[in-house]
Parts: C-alpha cells; sequence; structure tokens
C-alpha cells in the first residue's frame, strides 16, 4: 500500500489546497507522518504547471495521487478540507464542500466581512474550523493577551502590535495581527474598529490614549513574527510569538481535522479545539 491509501477506512480522509505551494506541502507531510489522517486528494489552480504530478514526489514518498483542479472531484473523496489559499478560492472551495457536507478546516486570511458571513451560513451545512492562525502557540498567546488586556486595563498602558511576514504575503496587517487586536480590544470592553491605527505618517501629533497601533514589516522568508507591546510609565511588557517554520500551521491544522471527525455543522475556531475557553 502506498503512503497515501493504508488505512484509508479508519483515518480522516483529507484533501489539501493549494498542495504544490510552501504551506500545501507542509501539509501533505505533517499527513503522511500522521496516524489519525490520510491524504486523499490534492488541489491546485486549474493553471498551475503542478497539475497532474505526483503531491508526495517531493519527499520521496510516492503515491498514487495526482494534484487536480476538479474541486468537487476532489472533495468527493475527502472527509474533510484543509484550505491554506487565498479568499476569493477558499469560498470556492467551500461552497463545494458544504454541498457535500466535507469539513473544512481554514487558515486563509484577508476574508471581507461580507465573506464572513457568507463562511457563517456555509457552517449551517459543514462543520469549519475558522482561525486567523492554526498554530497551538499562536492561539495560547491569544490567550495571555486576554489576561494582560484585562489585568492592564488600567494603568495608561500603551499597545501596539508588530508584526512581519515574508515578502510574498499580499494583506496587511496580518489576520493574525488583527486577531491579537480583537482579542484585546474585546478583553476590555471594547471594539477594535474604535480603536485601532493602522497607518502613521507626517505630524501625527500625541499618540491618542486608546488606540491599539499596528505595525507592519514585509521582507525576505519571514515565516511570521507577532509582537504585542504594552508600554507603561517605567516598565514595558511584551508579549511575542516567532514562527521559524510552518510545521506549527500544519500541525495545529491536523488537531482542527481530528476536532471535526464527529461535528455535521456549526463554525469553530482554535480556542474550541485547544479547549482554552
Amino acid at each position: 500500500m502506498t503512503a497515501a491509501t493504508s488505512n484509508i477506512s479508519t483515518r480522516q480522509r483529507v484533501a489539501v489546497a493549494g498542495a504544490s505551494g510552501r504551506m500545501g506541502q507542509m501539509l501533505i507531510e505533517a499527513i503522511l507522518n500522521s496516524s489519525d489522517c490520510v491524504l486523499a486528494a490534492a488541489l491546485d489552480r486549474a493553471e498551475s504547471p503542478s497539475i497532474g504530478n505526483d503531491p508526495c514526489a517531493f519527499l520521496g514518498k510516492p503515491s498514487d495521487l495526482k494534484i487536480e483542479s476538479d474541486v468537487r472531484a476532489a472533495l468527493a473523496k475527502a472527509d474533510c478540507l484543509i484550505d491554506f489559499t487565498r479568499p476569493e478560492g477558499t469560498m470556492e472551495h467551500l461552497a463545494v464542500a458544504a454541498d457535500l457536507g466535507v469539513g473544512v478546516v481554514i487558515g486563509t486570511t484577508g476574508f471581507s466581512d461580507e465573506q464572513k458571513l457568507q463562511i457563517a451560513e456555509f457552517a449551517k451545512k459543514t462543520a469549519i474550523v475558522l482561525s486567523a492562525n492554526m498554530s497551538a502557540g499562536v492561539n495560547v498567546t491569544f490567550k495571555l493577551l486576554e489576561m494582560a488586556a484585562k489585568a492592564l486595563k488600567e494603568g495608561g498602558y500603551d499597545i501596539e502590535i508588530v508584526e512581519a511576514h515574508h515578502k510574498h504575503k499580499v494583506d496587511a496587517p496580518s489576520g493574525t495581527a488583527l486577531k491579537m487586536g480583537e482579542v484585546i480590544a474585546e478583553a476590555q470592553g471594547t471594539n477594535l474598529a474604535d480603536r485601532a491605527v493602522y497607518e502613521r505618517y507626517g505630524h501625527t501629533g500625541e499618540r491618542k490614549a486608546d488606540s491599539i497601533g499596528f505595525a507592519t514589516v514585509r521582507g525576505g522568508d519571514i515565516v511570521g513574527d507577532h509582537t504585542v507591546l504594552f508600554a507603561g510609565i517605567g516598565e514595558r511588557i511584551e508579549i511575542s510569538h516567532k514562527s521559524s517554520s510552518r510545521a506549527g500551521y500544519a500541525n495545529g491544522s491536523l488537531r482542527a481535522v481530528a476536532y471535526l471527525a464527529d461535528k455535521k455543522s456549526g463554525q469553530y475556531d482554535m480556542y474550541d479545539v485547544l479547549k482554552l475557553r
């Protein structure tokens, strides 16, 4: 038996979108090394030069699978889809998954408010884990930020969020940075939209007391660095998470797949998966 077909009856059958990309390959490697999941299908854009190639070949572990572009045909073979692509592609995949009753783990970021509402509608038909970041470590960081934000609500602490990613990332600030801001604002009984400052240029005047500032860095192959600064008088608290590889995202995604195994519908996040509530 090949790595892609052994024990398929007792393991979660997983399809991976964006299979030829770096994150897709990381997910495929994690699935092949998992005792709970099996790679059932690999998806990519129709124009991708990887269509028709073996998705496991880069690991030297040949399989009977081919990277394909037919979403419905691919998802018909799967129990769950893991999608780290672009918002438009994810929404197309999600529509088919909801129709087939296939669970979806979404690591894509940059969704519009309208798309988020559509995802909630799809969750009435199938089970979805949607998270700004699939890493267990990042989600524990969210919890630490929630605790810090509550404890430091009084005392005049200024809050700044700095994030850095590779030069190919197309949205800014990152979904993780925005989620950090949302967690902090909610913990303090406010809305991020009322406090966020995304740009500073020229004569800005003094810092607004209750604002949450964002700074974005893009360059090289930075996987993902996030630091939240609580700057008070006489002291400074920094809570950081730094990713050296995408392995944490892949491993977290497989935990999300396992969480969805007995779910038929509903929208969840990594707090649910990790029991952080």
